[in-house]
């Protein structure tokens, strides 16, 4: 039901490295992550990009002010992605999804690829990050399909850009992801045959985890940073969260 990892580092490097950049990836895995969660949309010119917000400002401070979808992906890894976090990072650039699934792939890092679309390209980000995924992934996708492990997640708050991905590569796992839990919840992880629900912590209670769980689902919650919380919810079968406080993997052996 859930395969994967029990303790994920959110966006790469939870507080310790700039989100959603290689130096956040290595960050991680210099603290013993072998999982991670990260966000992604769409260049303008169609390329996935690592980023977490549609309009420039937090964590690309030049240019301050535009969206994501209006540079190309040549205009965007020039971007200085990493001054806003501390001088250290200065020039640490926004990557290309390719980059960052040959760094997770190299190091035999999971991955939890969070679709971010802009809401005008919904439909085209689910679609192209579940191809550029497929790329990668193509011999592990011929070569085992029981085994979904090895496979990246893909993961969304857009019904739309979850759906678009599993139209154009099915054999790729999907999570659906929500703040508090809809009321079509079932039918939405029916729809798009997810093995997953994605919850806000905050959010979550026993009876909810219990419903979950008995539907067959898999269980993940974001973002968990308080070790009592973390170990009340995976009481209640949660299967997993996403962190910033990377000190948190030491209380579950599987990260």
């Amino acid at each position: 039901m859930w395969p994967y990892p029990n303790i994920v580092a959110h966006r790469g490097g939870g507080i310790l490295a700039p989100e959603n950049t290689l130096a956040a990836m290595r960050c991680g895995l210099a603290h013993g992550f072998h999982a991670v969660e990260f966000d992604v949309m769409l260049s303008k010119d169609g390329i996935p990009v690592l980023m977490h917000d549609v309009e420039f400002g937090r964590t690309v401070l030049n240019p301050a002010t535009g969206r994501v979808c209006d540079f190309t992906a040549a205009e965007l890894v020039a971007m200085d992605a990493g001054s806003w976090f501390s001088p250290e990072f200065r020039g640490e650039t926004i990557p290309l999804l390719e980059q960052v699934i040959v760094f997770c792939q190299k190091n035999h890092i999971w991955m939890n690829v969070e679709i971010k679309p802009d809401p005008a390209w919904e439909v085209e980000t689910g679609r192209a990050v579940a191809q550029m995924v497929r790329q990668h992934y193509v011999d592990v996708i011929q070569d085992d399909h029981q085994n979904q492990a090895k496979l990246p997640l893909l993961s969304s708050f857009s019904f739309d850009a979850l759906m678009a991905a599993k139209l154009a590569v099915p054999d790729i796992p999907r999570a659906y992801l929500v703040e508090a839990l809809p009321a079509d919840w079932l039918q939405c992880l029916q729809k798009l045959d997810a093995i997953a629900l994605h919850i806000d912590h905050q959010h979550l209670s026993l009876p909810i985890a219990k419903a979950v769980k008995q539907a067959g689902f898999g269980l993940f919650c974001y973002t968990v940073n308080d070790l009592a919380r973390a170990q009340e919810i995976m009481a209640w079968g949660v299967d997993g969260f996403c962190t910033d406080q990377l000190g948190l993997a030491s209380i579950y052996p599987h990260v």
